[in-house]
């Protein structure tokens, strides 16, 4: 690192003058720009709709068409378990019916032979009664052995799972050929179009939250900004902690955001004016962080910066190392290898 830094000053020394002809790279002006200014907190993303498919009878998997990163739509099949030790059940509830038919019908022409035979005075009350209370019983028990071919056929039914709503398979839990008891998870699903981003604030910044109404969202890991659609402090607090939920409405069919990514809020406040410089023009080399600058004289030098946060328009803050003015090279790849080019000749 050290011989890579010697070298290109060595170059400036050699090269004076690049401003002479046309630079084979493009450059940018260190700038004081205003941008907005406010508070930042972390924040994660997550799914208003989203939904763990588990199954709900107990068999072999026989079918899981959908894996990771597939989309789904509503009411498509998702997986099918084998319902084979569901069928004795809904033969053996359906026999129980019959039974029960039968022993209705016996129960039935008991009774009303005795209302004939009270009639008569054959029989007494008590007996009548009797055979009421037969009928009666006959009859719940034709009511609970239809309830158990009934249960037992939407047992059976669960046995072809579909989609409860269009959406991302985000994972799949289990494989083609593998024993699902009852409740194992199968695939997870979630709606695109209800992603939001939750972040937790502490109390005394909430006040700030509410009054500004706006805050942008930067998906580090991404390099993206987006601007939130809508900001809601939910009416709930940490006992422990102390802070708040913010929930931070996304716009429609973003690309490449999942739920439980990373992100960081940045609630605007007000204003401020900083010195400013392209994403771009930024160059990470281990811990040195710098940018090639072609100065007042024409020459071209890496110099390491120290920077501050993002701006949120492709822009980030210096605090240290660069002049208001002064010039970066927004092509940095190319500004190295063209210093490479120089040295190679001499």
């Amino acid at each position: 690192m050290k011989r890579n830094m010697l070298r290109a000053l060595i170059l400036i020394v050699l090269f004076p003058r690049l401003a002479d002809a046309a630079l084979p790279f493009a450059v940018a002006p260190v700038e004081y720009r205003p941008v907005a200014a406010g508070y930042a907190a972390e924040a994660v993303v997550e799914a208003g709709r989203q939904s763990t498919i588990a199954a709900q009878v107990a068999g072999r998997i026989l079918e899981l068409r959908w894996d990771a990163g597939d989309m789904v739509k509503q009411g498509q099949l998702l997986a099918r378990i084998d319902d084979s030790a569901a069928r004795p059940d809904v033969a053996g509830n359906q026999a129980q019916v019959a039974q029960a038919q039968a022993n209705l019908a016996n129960a039935q022409a008991q009774y009303e032979r005795s209302q004939q035979l009270v009639a008569r005075k054959f029989i007494s009350q008590s007996a009548l009664d009797q055979a009421r209370a037969g009928f009666e019983a006959a009859q719940a028990q034709v009511a609970a052995a239809r309830a158990g071919v009934a249960q037992a056929s939407a047992t059976r039914n669960f046995s072809s799972i579909a989609a409860p709503f269009s959406g991302l398979v985000s994972a799949r839990h289990a494989q083609v050929g593998e024993m699902a008891s009852l409740g194992r998870a199968l695939l997870t699903i979630f709606d695109p179009a209800t992603l939001r981003v939750v972040a937790s604030v502490p109390q005394d910044r909430l006040d700030e939250v509410r009054k500004s109404g706006r805050a942008g969202i930067e998906f580090t890991g991404l390099g993206r900004w987006v601007e939130a659609t809508s900001v809601v402090v939910l009416p709930q607090a940490d006992n422990r902690t102390h802070v708040s939920l913010v929930r931070l409405e996304l716009p429609k069919d973003l690309k490449g955001i999942y739920p439980g990514m990373y992100a960081r809020v940045h609630v605007a406040t007000g204003q401020a004016v900083k010195l400013l410089i392209p994403d771009a023009a930024v160059v990470r080399r281990s811990e040195v962080t710098g940018v090639y600058v072609v100065n007042a004289s024409g020459q071209l030098q890496f110099r390491q910066i120290r920077l501050g946060e993002e701006s949120g328009d492709k822009a980030v803050e210096v605090l240290a190392g660069l002049s208001n003015g002064e010039q970066v090279v927004t092509e940095p790849m190319k500004a190295g290898i063209y210093l490479k080019g120089l040295a190679s000749r001499h």
